[in-house]
This record gives C-alpha cells, structure tokens and sequence, in this order.
C-alpha cells in the first residue's frame, strides 16, 4: 500500500495531486477499440500510458465494470494489475453494509491472492456506523469515506442539522475516533469549496479526495484555497474530461493534454504555498 509520506513525496516529485479516475464506459470509448479482445483494458492502457507521469492516483469506478459481468471484473482486474505501483489505486466502489459483509467487500477488492487485486484504497458510505467500516480499516488499506458529495442529493441529508452542527460534520468527528490520517480520507466535492473551512476544523490532516472539477464545474483554485494543508491534503479527481477529451484515434493524446492542463494548475497551486 502506498503510504501518507510516500503519497505527499509523490505529490512533490510529480508536482501534482491529479486522480485521474477510470470510469471506463464501453460505449463512449473510440469505436476503432471494440475490436481489441478487451476494448475496456485498452483503453485504460492507452490513457494510464499517457498520464502516468502527470497525476499521482487512479480511481476506477467498479460500476463500469460489474456492469459487464465476468468480462468486466477480467478488465478491473487487469487493470489494477497495469496501474503503476507508485502511484495510489483507489476503487471507487461506495460499499457500506454491516461488518461482515463489509468484510467480504474488503477481501473482493483487497485479497489478490483470491481475486486478483489489492486496490490501495476503497470508497465507503458511512451511514450504517463504525461497525460497517472498520472491517475495511482492518486490512491495512486506505479508507476514504463519503463525506459531503456534489450531487443535488446531498441536501436531503447531509445538511441536516444535529446536536454537533450538520451530519456531515459529525460523520467526519465520528470517523476520526475509528482511523487517523494514515488511513482514513474523506470524499468532499469539488462544488462545495466554501464547506471546506468547516471540514479542515474536523478534519485537519487528512487527505480530501475532491470529484466534481473539470465537466462538473468544479474551481481548482477554490479547492486549493480552502482545503490545501502544509502537506497538500489533497488528491483532486478528474474523469471525464480527461479519458473522454477525444473519441477518435488521438484520445490518449487528448487525455494527457487535458491531464498537462491540471497538473500545471495544480503545480502553481503547490508553489504558491511552499510545498515545492
């Protein structure tokens, strides 16, 4: 697993903190692929190939995947095998059940010498308590639990106000008693830059995961703003405007110019405030 220090001196070697996520549909990627044995596989290939040395994660969506049954969980698997060790593998997965289900999750995306992968880290839903994430925390891996999202849903509950302010906010204090800051990231979008104040009083040190900017419109310099920390804090995702940037035979080409674009943004970012 890569570790805190090991993903903050990445961050600085690579002056970026880009996730370039793998949300990989069949039917959007260029045509000329559906040829290929695993049109999925290549595709990823070809845009992890071109982005590598400019982000410091990737985050396949495992929906894109299921979806296609057993040929799918061929490409996820395969997938996981290509991604480069040094940087971070996240499967976005959104699990969240009670802890013994929660434990066979853990081993699906966790257990290589079952099924063939062992992803860094794995995205969790909260919302069923401490009893349905620490079977993910207790495989020595990377937690990063829902937080505040940037779906218009998030205002049916995650704004509710309780005893401690907003459930969000207790969700995030919650957490913090079950891991720390080397194992425990939060989901925080992109969209909710101002919310970013009240989430670094509960959650100081830990790494943000931030969806939403790029095609949902989401301000880099906003993010950086209120949520950047000494050590970064930070690993900002981008999926479709990177892996969709082109249809035709120039997407890797077009996926790392859009790739260049945000990491040379997010390199002014970390030389702003001193981290490189």
């Amino acid at each position: 697993m890569l570790s805190r220090q090991q993903l903050i001196d990445k961050i600085k070697q690579k002056k970026s903190f880009l996730c370039v996520g793998l949300d990989t549909d069949i039917t959007k990627i260029p045509e000329f692929l559906l040829d290929k044995t695993d049109p999925v596989l290549e595709f990823n290939k070809q845009i992890i190939d071109a982005t590598r040395d400019l982000c410091v994660a990737y985050k396949p969506n495992s929906a894109f995947y299921e979806c296609r049954g057993v040929a799918g969980w061929q490409s996820l698997i395969d997938t996981w095998k290509y991604l480069p060790k040094d940087t971070l593998s996240i499967i976005d997965a959104k699990r969240g059940d009670i802890g013994n289900t929660s434990d066979q999750y853990a081993r699906a995306f966790f257990d290589e010498a079952v099924t063939g992968m062992s992803f860094d880290a794995i995205t969790v839903a909260p919302y069923m308590g401490n009893d349905s994430v620490k079977p993910f925390l207790g495989h020595g891996k990377w937690v990063i639990l829902l937080a505040l999202t940037s779906s218009v849903g998030s205002r049916d509950f995650q704004y509710l106000e309780v005893a401690e302010g907003t459930l969000y906010e207790q969700v995030i204090q919650k957490a913090n008693t079950w891991g720390n800051a080397n194992n425990l990231m939060f989901v925080v979008g992109a969209t909710k830059s101002e919310e970013f104040t009240a989430i670094r009083k509960h959650a100081p040190d830990n790494f943000l995961l931030v969806p939403g900017v790029g095609a949902q419109g989401g301000s880099l310099a906003d993010v950086c703003k209120y949520g950047m920390t000494k050590d970064c804090g930070l690993l900002v995702n981008a999926s479709r405007s990177i892996i969709y940037a082109s249809n035709r035979k120039d997407f890797a080409d077009a996926a790392r110019a859009e790739a260049q674009t945000l990491q040379s943004e997010m390199r002014a970012e970390l030389e702003k405030v001193g981290i490189i």
